[in-house]
């Protein structure tokens, strides 16, 4: 099920871009952008013929406590906390979009850009269409951790090469590495959130996912004005590592976690 999310997701990051220029290259800028809001009008009327799923009887009402609930539920579970923050840290700091126009100003002019974009949806696409090893893996935690670590990798890679043909390279190889962490994190989630704190933990999942790459553009951007583009990109990634090597030393029950140890919990 994770493997096909990735999959859906990579695709429609592949489409996009490529959409995207070929109508700015046949009818113009204002068409695109004219074409991308009648997509969100559609999308808005899909939400609506969605049916509501009826909460379970025993559920807990709404509240700000109930929130603040599934927060100290997730604070107390090193596993649940070290998927979010591995994560975030990976989105922050090695996470150089808003850097794609510049980057492609050097490496092939406008014509560049689509393909950067696309670039790591392509090497997503890989390796979910390529993840039937996945199951074979039982340390999950420790999987996302070496999955961060090579976007990280991957991304100071990018940094550094000035071809586009590497550039891609390095960039399919980032988008590879945060499909198969995005894969054990959901199959984490999926093994150890009780139903009851499922949507609460969501959200905060959701926040981290909102925020993680809007702060990466802004830390990219800053980092790109006060020193070179190169410096914020190779930077981000190395930061990016580093955050993920100084997880492993604070979260050591995520990076211990092994999914056969809850099998024999179950079926005790």
């Amino acid at each position: 099920m994770a493997a096909l999310s990735m999959f859906r997701g990579s695709i429609g990051m592949i489409a996009g871009p490529a959409l995207g220029g070929a109508l700015i290259a046949s009818t113009g800028l204002a068409s695109a952008y004219i074409f991308d809001v009648a997509t969100y009008v559609f999308s808005f009327f899909a939400i609506r013929m969605i049916r509501a799923v009826l909460p379970p009887e025993s559920g807990a009402s709404l509240s700000l406590s109930s929130v603040l609930d599934g927060l100290r539920y997730a604070m107390s579970r090193q596993e649940l906390i070290g998927t979010y923050v591995v994560d975030f840290v990976a989105m922050v700091f090695g996470m150089p979009l808003a850097l794609f126009p510049a980057i492609a100003a050097t490496r092939g002019g406008p014509k560049a850009l689509g393909f950067l974009y696309a670039a790591p949806a392509c090497g997503a696409l890989v390796a979910s269409l390529t993840s039937r090893w996945a199951p074979r893996v039982h340390r999950h935690g420790l999987a996302v951790m070496l999955a961060a670590t090579a976007w990280g990798l991957a991304i100071v890679g990018f940094g550094l090469v000035g071809g586009l043909v590497l550039s891609l390279l390095f960039l399919a190889c980032a988008g590879a590495a945060d499909a198969i962490s995005g894969m054990f994190r959901t199959t984490m989630w999926n093994q150890t959130i009780p139903d009851s704190f499922r949507g609460r933990l969501a959200g905060i999942e959701m926040v981290s996912y909102m925020s993680g790459p809007l702060l990466g553009h802004v830390e990219a951007g800053l980092i790109a004005a006060a020193f070179s583009v190169k410096a914020s990109v190779v930077s981000g990634g190395v930061l990016c590592v580093v955050g993920v090597l100084l997880c492993a030393l604070l979260l050591p029950r995520f990076v211990r976690y092994d999914a056969r140890a809850l099998h024999v919990d179950t079926q005790a």
